[in-house]
């Protein structure tokens, strides 16, 4: 049974940044302990379930707060997709859970350009959508996966029986399109900010490196929503246009949402 709060530990990362000065070399990946937290409506009875799964350089300490832009963390984002779903639907009907279930590796690194913590963390997100299933088996549950927690998703994805994989900022999904993730009848949407620096980081694979085409690409196979002009950390920037169609995808209303 899925528990409201629980103990964590863990995160994300963002391919490319990694560019921009000197990176470390890869380490091995511990197993670090999960930490789930449910706002809004309780997971075991809401018609919707979103699962918020951050990306690069998020710590315990960053997952509700110790950030600026406080949206930019997965408790923030959480709180801005329920603020934002009680002004599109007064009625309810939705639970977020910001998860942080895998070693992160940092921006800067060799690491984040490899999917080594990504593969560590599926058995803990598949775990944690399990466990919000067997609560409640009616619910619809969504995936919101930032950057480098978007190569997670896609590898958790698989026979999981969300019903939409929404990536945004992602650095690629480690494969050449979505029929070669195996979505079943998962819809896959993704966006990319047009301010984020993603967009000049090259979307290839090179032996272990790199995660291959951009999944709001012409041709990948993704639904493409729009996100105005958000950077790398302003997907759930209140009054956005990101936000809005992020949380429309939560609630189940797709017809309206927004193209790019």
């Amino acid at each position: 049974m899925l528990r409201r709060e629980h103990v964590v530990l863990a995160v994300a990362a963002t391919a490319g940044a990694a560019l921009a000065g000197p990176v470390s070399a890869p380490t091995a990946v511990a197993r670090p302990a999960v930490l789930t937290k449910a706002y809004g409506e309780a997971p075991g009875t809401a018609r919707n379930v979103a699962v918020i799964v951050p990306g690069a350089d998020t710590t315990a300490r960053t997952f509700d707060g110790g950030r600026r832009a406080v949206y930019s963390t997965p408790g923030g984002a959480a709180r801005a997709l329920l603020a934002e779903a009680r002004t599109l639907a007064p009625e309810g009907g939705l639970a977020a859970i910001a998860w942080l279930g895998y070693a992160s590796p940092r921006t800067v690194s060799l690491d984040v350009l490899t999917d080594t913590a990504a593969k560590a963390g599926v058995a803990a997100l598949r775990r944690t959508v399990g466990e919000v299933r067997a609560a409640n088996p009616a619910a619809r549950i969504v995936l919101l996966c930032h950057s480098y927690g978007s190569v997670l998703c896609a590898k958790a994805v698989p026979g999981l029986g969300v019903s939409d994989l929404v990536v945004y900022g992602s650095p690629g999904l480690g494969a050449d399109s979505a029929a070669d993730l195996a979505l079943g009848g998962t819809r896959l949407w993704a966006g990319l900010g047009g301010a984020d620096w993603m967009r000049n980081v090259p979307k290839c694979r090179l032996g272990p490196l790199g995660f291959g085409p951009d999944p709001a690409a012409p041709g990948f196979g993704a639904t493409v929503f729009a996100t105005g002009r958000a950077t790398h950390s302003e997907y759930f920037k209140p009054g956005g246009v990101s936000l809005r169609n992020l949380t429309l995808i939560a609630l189940g209303r797709t017809g309206e949402v927004t193209h790019a």
